[in-house]
């Protein structure tokens, strides 16, 4: 690990022993587990019931986050990588089934292929900004934003580009200032209710009805992410291999109980 990583992990004040408000690295992936549980249901053994994938907005955000902290918090990046690479293969049959009812469905690829792009931008940015000038950086910065937004696209993983985007939100916004909080809002806001928009969800407060854009609720993520602060929890091997392994697996067993029920 390079020494600005070092560094970083010493200084960022998204680490503190403050036990007030926190959870911990542990509870983020189960809550996001859950939420993206919650909307996968809703896609094939459970359709009409619009809440669930409202819920399950709240998840991308919240993975997305958690992969910029297992970006630094790791002590090696290549295995990192190497075990997205991996789980993302394994996925992709069970997820072409359930978006595409068959084992090969070239129109979208699973979640983790758009989280392997984001982890090689992240790689890039971060060597670079090791002994390089500050305009070095902007320029390479500006090409790996630009090039891996186009790649998510022409790839057609899931949520595109701007699910790339999204890691890289958390990259650059990462510390506890309120100008980052400030910038993760404004970013977020941006890429789901500008960029994806998308359906309307209708929510009645004192009698009256509101149209609220349903990707938008993925904002409501940021409150279970500010409530980290840097506390990992438990972290066995076992309990980090199922959490890659929930993604194929629930995916696979929710296909089959569709094709049971259909």
């Amino acid at each position: 690990m390079n020494k600005r990583i070092e560094n970083e992990l010493k200084s960022s004040p998204i680490q503190t022993n403050d036990e007030k408000f926190q959870i911990s690295a542990t509870t983020l992936h189960v809550l996001a587990m859950l939420f993206m549980l919650s909307d996968h249901m809703w896609a094939t053994v459970i359709p009409g019931r619009e809440w669930m994938t409202c819920i399950g907005r709240i998840a991308f955000p919240i993975f997305a986050f958690m992969i910029v902290e297992g970006f630094f918090h790791t002590s090696n990046v290549k295995k990192y990588m190497g075990r997205m690479f991996l789980f993302a293969l394994i996925s992709e049959i069970p997820f072409d089934y359930m978006c595409g009812s068959t084992a090969f469905y070239p129109y979208q690829q699973n979640v983790l292929w758009t989280f392997l792009i984001a982890l090689i931008g992240l790689v890039i940015m971060e060597k670079v900004r090791n002994g390089n000038r500050l305009w070095v950086t902007i320029i390479v910065d500006f090409l790996v934003i630009v090039f891996s937004f186009a790649l998510g696209f022409l790839a057609m993983v899931d949520y595109y580009g701007v699910g790339v985007l999204t890691v890289y939100t958390f990259y650059f916004f990462r510390r506890r200032k309120w100008w980052s909080l400030l910038g993760q809002i404004l970013v977020l806001y941006y890429l789901n209710v500008e960029i994806l928009s998308g359906q309307y969800y209708p929510i009645e407060i004192l009698g009256y009805e509101l149209q609220v854009v349903k990707q938008g609720l993925a904002l409501l993520s940021l409150v279970p992410i500010w409530m980290y602060r840097g506390k990992q929890g438990y972290h066995r091997k076992w309990f980090q291999y199922l959490c890659y392994a929930f993604y194929p697996a629930h995916i696979l067993i929710l296909v089959l109980i569709r094709g049971i029920i259909v």
